[in-house]
């Protein structure tokens, strides 16, 4: 016994016309879009000229500060006194230090914890 062989998918005009609109429509909408582009360039202002761009100042360029510090230390209570609230502590920042010496981590120590170093022996 024979089976009718069954068509799956036929040649269509109507598919092809899909695909052609879809590619119309892309280019469409490359060239749109560099359209638009091109009107936001040309409304930009104009680039600065070499003689318009920063300059050093007359005294050269910044050089960096390197310096030791130490944070502010937190008032100690008076006896017989009460202890400070957290607002009525200033802002606590830093100040320089007066030793000259850098800090360094130990010897064989990463410097940092988990760091995956030895650790201090």
């Amino acid at each position: 016994m024979s089976t009718p062989m069954v068509q799956l998918a036929a040649p269509s005009g109507l598919l092809s016309l899909v695909l052609f609109l879809i590619a119309v429509a892309l280019l469409a909408l490359l060239g749109g879009g560099f359209w638009i582009t091109s009107r936001v360039k040309q409304s930009e202002p104009p680039r600065p000229r070499p003689e318009e761009q920063p300059h050093l100042p007359p005294e050269g360029a910044t050089r960096e500060v390197q310096e030791n510090r130490e944070p502010d230390e937190v008032p100690q209570t008076p006896k017989g006194g009460r202890p400070l609230t957290p607002y009525e502590l200033s802002n606590m920042g830093t100040k320089p230090s007066t030793a000259k010496e850098r800090p360094r981590w130990s010897k064989g120590s990463s410097g940092s914890f988990g760091g995956g170093g030895l650790g201090a022996h």
